[in-house]
């Protein structure tokens, strides 16, 4: 067993304001997706792509993926306590933030400003979707500081006793999602981009491999505890990746190889 290191998630406080490894872990997330972005337009001139559009983008990608990872946490895990106790809605800092919502509310922030700007949806996402990993891995650190969505009882070598979850040593399961789906994710899409065979390949890449690995590393997760497993089975995270899943090999397979690619 190793010792759970107990960092406090909490950097400083002045007052009633304080700032926070995971709050802090999103901008990091942030900004290393917005630079790597820049780098891909500085190392690429044939990307014809005006810096306004991604400033405009990032904007509200940002703003869509906050909004839409708070509302998706709501709707998909804990629904019945935000109505009983609206107000709990805005108290961010309790936790309460999902990938799968935050995903969607990015995906149609993103469409819009895009439509906007009159590029092609696929092939600005897969100049974006590359660097996310990233901000996931960022984020799954942030998890792990926070003592948060710890894994099952386990006496793997490298099991911990987390707080807040009993005088029991389990997976750290959030360090297996930042390696999985932050690094590794990351490293598979940067060199798959360059050799994409249709606009949109990327993106449905990204899709299929983040259902699989999250999938992959919610067995070793401790579910939801006001949810447990959808039909004595499934995780609510599983169940949201199988549809990531599907609707990726939908685009791979039949749609993006019957459109029509527009190239920069």
């Amino acid at each position: 067993m190793i010792k759970y290191p107990d960092i406090d998630p909490v950097i400083i406080k002045i007052g009633p304001l304080s700032i926070r490894w995971y709050g802090l872990m999103y901008i990091f997330g942030f900004t290393s997706s917005y630079l790597l972005t820049l780098y891909q337009l500085r190392k690429n001139r044939s990307i014809k792509m005006e810096r306004p559009f991604i400033d405009d983008l990032y904007f509200y990608l940002i703003l869509g993926l906050i909004i839409g990872a708070r509302l998706g946490y709501i709707i998909f895990y804990n629904l019945d306590f935000y109505i009983s106790n609206p107000f709990e809605i805005f108290v961010v800092w309790h936790g309460g933030m999902s990938f799968h919502g935050g995903l969607a509310g990015a995906f149609i922030a993103g469409y819009l400003v895009i439509k906007k700007w009159r590029h092609d949806f696929f092939s600005v996402a897969d100049l974006i979707i590359p660097t996310c990993p990233i901000g996931i891995g960022f984020g799954r650190i942030g998890n792990f500081i926070n003592g948060e969505l710890f894994g099952k009882p386990s006496d793997v070598p490298w099991a911990m006793i987390f707080p807040n979850a009993g005088n029991i040593a389990r997976h750290p399961s959030q360090l297996y999602e930042a390696f999985l789906e932050g690094i590794v994710l990351f490293l598979v899409l940067w060199l798959y981009k360059n050799k994409k065979r249709h606009e949109g390949d990327v993106f449905s890449l990204f899709l299929m491999l983040y259902g699989i690995f999250r999938i992959f590393c919610e067995y070793f997760r401790e579910p939801d505890q006001q949810i447990g497993y959808l039909l004595g089975f499934f995780t609510m995270g599983q169940a949201l990746s199988i549809f990531m899943i599907l609707f990726g090999l939908f685009l791979r397979c039949y749609y993006l190889p019957r459109r029509k690619d527009l190239k920069w």
